[in-house]
């Protein structure tokens, strides 16, 4: 008699098909803006789905297509194919203008996170202004890490899911190196340290020295 009523009741707990739940994750994410974790899908889905397994069979299933399954981070998303992103050139708005300081710092905090101011400036050469690093945080570029265990317990800087979502990369380790970075017109190649005269007067004045391995991997 227990046994029956055991049964009974993991029956009312079944999961639905695998291929029921890959219907479900893939409504989830068109209908979702921003990416979504394995904890919420599965808050969301019926008892005893595995989200997680299911993800696996969609992202497969997606492969070639002109829009794709990707890992953001420890999120997931639906994006559209990486060489198919001319097509909404239209639809793209560019409201402000990252500064090349700008540019330089979030690069050090992508490569090197986690980092704190001072080391920002030590890479740099020159001191890092309050108001290049608010531009970040209000972009929701980066944001605050955990303290650093050294003296004066400095905070540290990490980049956030939404730069890995608008470069379209899964972490941080999937950066490109120096040479992708000239290519595509966001590194500038500099003249070597010395070659151009003058003295550095202003807090933001671009310094050389060492950036040439700035963005090494």
């Amino acid at each position: 008699m227990t046994e029956a009523l055991e049964e009974k009741e993991e029956s009312l707990f079944e999961a639905p098909p695998m291929a029921e739940q890959e219907r479900m994750i893939e409504a989830i994410l068109f209908a979702t803006a921003e990416p979504i974790t394995v904890r919420e899908l599965e808050a969301r889905m019926p008892h005893g789905c595995d989200p997680a397994e299911a993800l696996v069979y969609l992202r497969k299933r997606y492969e070639g297509r002109g829009v794709q399954v990707m890992k953001i981070g420890d999120a997931w998303a639906i994006r559209t194919a990486a060489d198919l992103g001319f097509l909404m050139q239209k639809e793209t708005v560019e409201t402000r203008k990252l500064s090349r300081a700008a540019i330089e710092t979030l690069a050090i905090i992508a490569y090197h996170q986690p980092v704190t101011r001072a080391e920002i400036e030590e890479i740099r050469g020159v001191s890092v202004s309050r108001g290049t690093v608010d531009q970040l945080l209000e972009l929701e570029w980066i944001r605050f890490g955990r303290r650093k265990m050294t003296p004066g317990r400095p905070v540290t800087f990490v980049v956030t899911q939404s730069f890995l979502d608008h470069f379209g990369l899964e972490n941080a380790r999937d950066l490109p190196g120096l040479k992708e970075l000239r290519a595509a017109g966001l590194l500038e190649n500099r003249p070597p340290p010395g070659t151009i005269p003058g003295p550095e007067t202003e807090e933001e004045t671009e310094d050389t020295e060492g950036q040439s391995e700035l963005f090494e991997d």
